[in-house]
């Protein structure tokens, strides 16, 4: 059974209603996840994490059964900014002023402007998979435009990708099987994937990325803000987040602390392929900063 003795809420955070499941008991962390799960992939690793940690995993505005308000300029509905202030509200709505959070892959990045925007709220940040947005775009050559293309094409307006998606998802996305994913697991994303709303949130959310996102980060940068919090960085050692180089290296001018470094053995989906090292990656962190 996925997520036992968790409770699942639908809570209205203000802009959106997110689903989220929450559980256990000790210092409080979030964990977001990435594109094109829903907060599903955590079900080995919440559970895990729960003997000593409150844990909290919603599913992000527009993806999974969460809300999307209306389009806006510059697909500020789905910037990062907009989804940590999300975390920040659900945080409240939970009773926790301070809390850890960790993302992958698209998560991260809104777990990185968690940090960024609510210093003060955020004790402890852990990314996985994942850069600065604005590191990527200024890096972008052949060879990153090949290996991540998806980058380019769900971030398009002009012909927008959300058509061709719909028309099959199943044969879109290629999930693993249930077997490898977790059959509960599986089926939520999956049902997920076949919502032409939640296919246009996961868009929105790629064109927020190539947009405002980079925006936020290049302000960030030239007012050298920082990250002020400990930094996990948990690598999939059969990924391609080296792609521009040492992601380490890349990390480091972000953060006012050094960062803890650590790769896994796993694919991308490291929260379903390698749970029992991520969850205790994340609890020596929590435990030992």
């Amino acid at each position: 059974m996925m997520f036992d003795g968790f409770q699942l809420d639908h809570i209205d955070v203000g802009e959106v209603t997110l689903r989220v499941r929450h559980g256990g008991a000790g210092t409080p962390i979030v964990l977001l996840h990435g594109h094109p799960r829903t907060h599903t992939t955590w079900h080995e690793v919440a559970p895990r994490l729960a003997a000593h940690h409150f844990v909290v995993t919603p599913d992000l505005r527009g993806y999974g059964r969460s809300t999307l308000p209306p389009d806006e300029p510059e697909h500020a509905q789905s910037s990062k900014r907009a989804m940590a202030r999300d975390v920040v509200r659900l945080m409240e709505h939970l009773g926790h002023d301070r809390f850890a959070v960790a993302g992958h892959d698209r998560g991260s990045v809104a777990a990185f402007r968690a940090a960024m925007d609510h210093p003060a709220r955020v004790t402890h940040l852990v990314v996985m998979d994942g850069l600065p947005p604005v590191e990527h775009l200024e890096r972008t050559d052949a060879t990153f435009a090949l290996a991540w293309w998806h980058w380019w094409f769900l971030g398009q307006t002009d012909k927008p990708a959300e058509r061709v998606i719909s028309a099959d998802p199943d044969a879109w996305y290629r999930l693993p099987s249930p077997a490898e994913m977790g059959h509960g697991n599986h089926d939520d994303v999956r049902a997920a994937l076949r919502d032409p709303a939640v296919v246009h949130g996961m868009c929105e959310d790629y064109r927020a990325n190539l947009r405002i996102d980079r925006r936020h980060d290049e302000e960030d940068r030239a007012a050298g803000r920082q990250v002020r919090c400990p930094t996990l960085l948990l690598e999939s050692a059969e990924d391609d987040l080296d792609i521009h180089g040492d992601p380490a290296a890349i990390w480091a001018p972000w953060l006012a602390l050094p960062l803890r470094h650590q790769v896994i053995e796993s694919g991308h989906h490291q929260a379903e392929q390698a749970p029992g090292p991520v969850a205790a990656a994340i609890h020596d962190f929590l435990s030992t900063t």
